[in-house]
């Protein structure tokens, strides 16, 4: 009986194990409680996302692809993700944002009202002030998120993508090695070709590859990912060359440089390869 209570109370406090990188706070791990926003979106190119059609594989719960939607007025952006519950959080954060957005924007036309009938010279702070805990520099202009962002559940390398279906921009950030553990070299190279053929041409790749470094100390969360590891030939200091001579696409851009404020392990290289 004592023996079953202990097994009982170790089974409740095993942590949960996110094989697919699919980590339930992971944007509290991403970004230092000091940082009110990603500092992925100070190093984004508007021109990357302005009025285009959008991919985000690997969203987890969604906040960089609601934050790219509003700070850069996507035509659409679809994020998807292999974990259900990461695409439950991702749209109960759209409709946080969203409601956050009309509150502000009825606000910020209250003080406009006031201001005109004299009554009161400073009513409230500035919009961008109201949504500083949202995103410093996201637009304060009146948008509805629900006809730019989607989410849905998919296994990207083992899904059938519309053969008609065709994007501006894909993104793919911190996402290659968990799909390289869990799914081999074969499956890194379905990964870039997919991707290659959902994009139009023109169109641009925005990947955030981990270092191998990361692939060590993430090895170990299940079978498959410790078989993997040992079979991996293409390392991600390949990728360039993989998806530049072999994948097709004709040049690449690093805009890193620029990049400050990530915490102690995510200062991991951004590029841009186009199609």
């Amino acid at each position: 009986m004592e023996q079953q209570q202990q097994h009982q109370h170790s089974k409740r406090k095993r942590k949960p194990v996110f094989v697919f990188g699919n980590y339930k706070n992971y944007y509290g791990y991403r970004i230092g409680q000091d940082l009110q926003e990603d500092p992925r979106l100070n190093v984004f190119k508007k021109e990357l996302f302005e009025d285009k059609e959008c991919l985000d594989i690997g969203c987890n719960s969604g906040i960089i692809t609601i934050l790219i939607a509003k700070k850069f007025r996507c035509r659409s952006i679809l994020g998807i993700d292999i974990d259900s519950d990461r695409i439950e959080d991702a749209n109960w954060h759209l409709k946080k944002f969203e409601r956050a957005g009309k509150t502000h924007a009825k606000a910020s036309k209250l003080e406009v009202s006031r201001s005109a009938n004299g009554s009161e010279q400073s009513v409230a702070a500035s919009p961008n002030e109201e949504m500083m805990e949202i995103s410093r520099d996201c637009p304060s202009t009146e948008t509805n998120l629900f006809h730019m962002v989607s989410f849905q559940q998919e296994n990207f390398v083992q899904s059938r993508c519309p053969p008609e279906k065709k994007y501006d921009t894909i993104l793919c950030l911190s996402v290659t090695k968990w799909i390289h553990l869990n799914w081999g070299d074969d499956g890194l190279i379905t990964l870039f070709s997919k991707i290659w053929r959902l994009l139009r041409p023109g169109g641009v790749l925005v990947l955030e590859p981990q270092p191998w470094k990361s692939y060590e100390n993430n090895r170990l969360v299940s079978e498959t990912t410790a078989t993997n590891y040992r079979s991996i030939l293409f390392r991600p200091a390949k990728f360039q060359e993989i998806l530049l001579d072999k994948i097709g696409f004709r040049k690449v851009e690093d805009i890193t440089s620029h990049l400050s404020g990530s915490k102690a392990g995510f200062n991991r290289p951004i590029l841009v390869f186009h199609k």
